[in-house]
């Protein structure tokens, strides 16, 4: 296997898995500048092309506070039933043109009520253009299975309310939770009794830790507040000292605790310095569930091909290294196991098999 080329051709074909990607991060640029034109909203630019190249230019400042505001442009044009159709539905199209057949999609429901819509309004509209895209993509021949992660905004007050959402909505389409937002100042532990409330419930959850603060973040992510998965964790590292491992470090690694790691977004935020450099390909090879993902592909300017490619011409990646992390997220995904099953053996394998 290893000895196949892997061009970006080859990179293309192979079944992939993404967990940690957002929905208002994903928009294509012109359905950005349509949207805006009907609601009024006055962008950068109304060039698709020069939009895609303002985004990926704001986003590389190497700061998450900064990178986390150019989502004002697809917020405002995600505001109403027909946006938020539109967009979930190009959203599932994209994944399925870029090879993925499982998908996490996460978003924060309280960011897309300025147009009048409540919060189970968003979440229906949601699903709704979710399960059109994955009717379009199965009816040609490229089905992918997404499931939904419903977001609390860490800086805010209404993660209680997203969580209950999360509850009301866990046999319609949404597996999971997740708090997102900026997290140096905000801790997870702020939150505590919205993770209680779906522990309870039994509802998974991620929680983005360890990017933009260090391990105490991701402790407090894992130990006190129960987290299942950690959103980039890149600062996990500092808990590793020539190869040997700390004891946070080591019960990440050893309960196959799933690091959600986003390398091009990590060096538009400044949480790593390059792709050859990126933790990921370190953690690898340590035995760490590592994971690929996108995280924002507007933003960053990236597919999973790319991100895949990216590591086999800047990191010596090989078809085998490509594969282990798409079992590992598939492993980690919010569904149950059957489905996982039979992804990975049915699809994810026999794609791998070049």
């Amino acid at each position: 296997m290893t000895a196949t080329r892997v061009d970006a051709d080859v990179i293309r074909r192979l079944p992939k898995a993404v967990l940690h990607d957002h929905l208002d991060g994903g928009l294509r640029p012109a359905t950005v500048v349509e949207l805006a034109a009907e609601v009024g909203h006055t962008l950068p630019t109304t060039d698709p092309d020069e939009l895609a190249a303002w985004y990926f230019e704001a986003a590389n400042s190497g700061d998450l506070v900064r990178y986390i505001a150019t989502f004002e442009h697809t917020l405002a044009v995600m505001q109403t039933r027909e946006g938020l159709l539109r967009t979930a539905e190009e959203y599932v199209l994209d994944l399925a043109a870029d090879g993925v057949v499982y998908g996490e999609v996460r978003y924060a429901p309280e960011l897309n009520t300025n147009g009048g819509l409540s919060l189970a309004e968003v979440v229906e509209t949601v699903q709704e253009g979710l399960a059109a895209g994955m009717a379009k993509a199965a009816a040609a021949g490229t089905p992918v299975r997404v499931g939904t992660l419903l977001c609390g905004m860490r800086m805010f007050d209404r993660v209680r309310e997203a969580a209950d959402l999360a509850v009301a909505f866990r046999d319609a389409g949404v597996v999971g939770f997740d708090i997102a937002g900026a997290e140096a100042g905000f801790p997870a532990a702020d939150h505590l009794a919205a993770f209680e409330h779906l522990r309870r419930e039994s509802v998974p959850f991620t929680i983005h830790a360890g990017e933009a603060d260090g391990l105490s973040s991701i402790h407090q992510a894992l130990q006190i507040c129960g987290a299942q998965r950690i959103g980039h964790g890149v600062r996990i590292t500092d808990d590793i000292v020539d190869g040997k491992l700390g004891r946070l470090a080591g019960w990440v690694r050893d309960r196959r605790v799933a690091l959600e790691m986003c390398p091009t977004s990590n060096l538009q935020t400044g949480a790593a310095t390059s792709i050859a450099e990126h933790p990921i390909t370190a953690l690898k090879d340590l035995g760490f569930r590592v994971t690929l993902n996108t995280d924002n592909r507007l933003v960053s300017g990236t597919t999973m091909t790319r991100e895949m490619s990216l590591l086999v011409e800047e990191a010596g990646w090989t078809v085998e290294d490509l594969r282990t992390v798409t079992v590992n997220a598939l492993k980690s995904a919010f569904i149950p196991f059957d489905e996982r099953k039979a992804l990975i053996e049915d699809v994810v394998l026999p794609g791998y098999a070049l």
